[in-house]
C-alpha cells in the first residue's frame, strides 16, 4: 500500500510540470523519483519504516 501523503501534481506554488511528478503533502514538497520508491513500498522499500517523512508526520 502506497504512503497516504504521497500525490502525484504537475505544480505547486513555486513549480509546474508537464506531467504528473510524486509530491508529498506531508513535506508539501515535490519528491525525487528514488524518495518515490520508498513511497510507493517499491524493491522491497516500506514506507512506515523506511522514509523519515512519514517516520515524523505519523507521530
Amino acid at each position: 500500500m502506497a504512503c497516504p501523503y504521497l500525490a502525484y501534481r504537475r505544480e505547486d506554488a513555486e513549480h509546474s510540470f508537464d506531467t504528473d511528478r510524486a509530491y508529498c503533502t506531508a513535506a508539501e514538497t515535490f519528491v525525487q523519483p528514488m524518495r518515490a520508491d520508498i513511497c510507493n513500498d517499491r524493491h522491497e522499500l516500506d514506507h512506515t519504516t523506511d522514509c523519515e517523512i512519514y517516520l515524523e508526520a505519523d507521530e
